[in-house]
């Protein structure tokens, strides 16, 4: 396919993802005291009880145009698939753009981390509250692109480094991960210029690169023990699968299999895209490991 082509492709298929309405919530809850410390909670439409739960953490490379609302009809399809859906905000770069760079800042450190971890621990209580109908010890967590890295993140606090404030003594309940075009290898990520050198900008200065890369970097957060599966369309020029591929080989040399599933002329957004194929693909990886 020509260069022309594809780009024509790239927008047809991110046009798709953009054009389905925002899907109001049944219910919002807080997990904290800044705004942006919300879940929206989608009730599985089938009015099923004892149903899994999947949390979705959004993508937008950690910058803050980019919030749940562009999120809400995957979070609705999922729910007419019979989930319940926890679909998590957090706190994400300044609209300001960065020093020496023409775009908004990606991401917030330590804030974006400080938020999922908090949402993934209060989501129990929360979801006893909002959504009595979910089984809370069947929870899967996804999440595309950048909300892939927390995804993956999210499952792995348990072995981050030692002395980190998101550490858990244990892994966290979870079935599952199934990450969704993630940035998941954060050297592969750099070296491709994934976003416009997000990663770089999350994780700051050279010094401050290599500090915080061992707490955020999923492809060294290895093994987790946790089923995780990589959904990856082939044809995404947003987020390459070369960058899932490297991640599933840091964890098979980390002794761990990551399941991962290749979509062909498929690119970045379908994958959220309640019209295409692609998003039913990812509602059938959900079920398997949730069910």
């Amino acid at each position: 396919m020509s260069d022309s082509s594809a780009r024509d492709r790239d927008a047809a298929e991110t046009e798709s993802a953009f054009s389905h309405p925002p899907v109001a919530p049944d219910a919002t809850a807080v997990y904290g005291s800044h705004p942006d410390q919300l879940i929206d909670f989608y009730a599985p439409r089938d009015g099923r009880t004892g149903v899994p739960v999947v949390v979705v953490l959004h993508g937008g490379a950690w910058r803050a145009p980019y919030d749940r609302r562009h999120v809400s009809p995957f979070a609705d399809f999922l729910a007419r698939r019979g989930f319940a859906v926890a679909s998590v905000e957090y706190r994400r770069g300044s609209e300001i753009p960065q020093q020496r760079g023409s775009g908004p800042v990606a991401g917030r450190w330590p804030e974006t981390f400080d938020d999922v971890a908090a949402a993934m621990d209060a989501l129990p209580a929360l979801l006893a509250r909002e959504l009595p109908q979910a089984d809370v010890r069947r929870t899967v967590v996804t999440g595309h692109s950048a909300g892939g890295q927390l995804a993956l993140w999210a499952a792995a606090r348990h072995v981050l480094p030692q002395g980190s404030p998101w550490r858990l003594p244990a892994p966290p309940p979870l079935r599952g991960v199934v990450a969704l075009a993630p940035i998941a290898d954060f050297a592969t990520a750099v070296e491709l210029d994934v976003c416009s050198g997000a990663v770089g900008q999350f994780l700051g200065r050279a010094e401050d690169f290599e500090e915080r890369a061992p707490h955020a970097d999923p492809a060294v957060l290895l093994p987790t023990g946790i089923a995780t599966t990589v959904v990856q369309g082939i044809t995404d020029r947003d987020v390459p699968k070369a960058v899932a591929e490297a991640f599933v080989d840091a964890a098979a040399k980390a002794g761990e299999t990551v399941g991962l599933t290749l979509l062909p002329d498929v690119g970045h957004f379908p994958l959220i895209d309640p019209a295409s194929d692609a998003c039913a693909v990812v509602a059938e990886e959900l079920a398997q490991l949730a069910w």
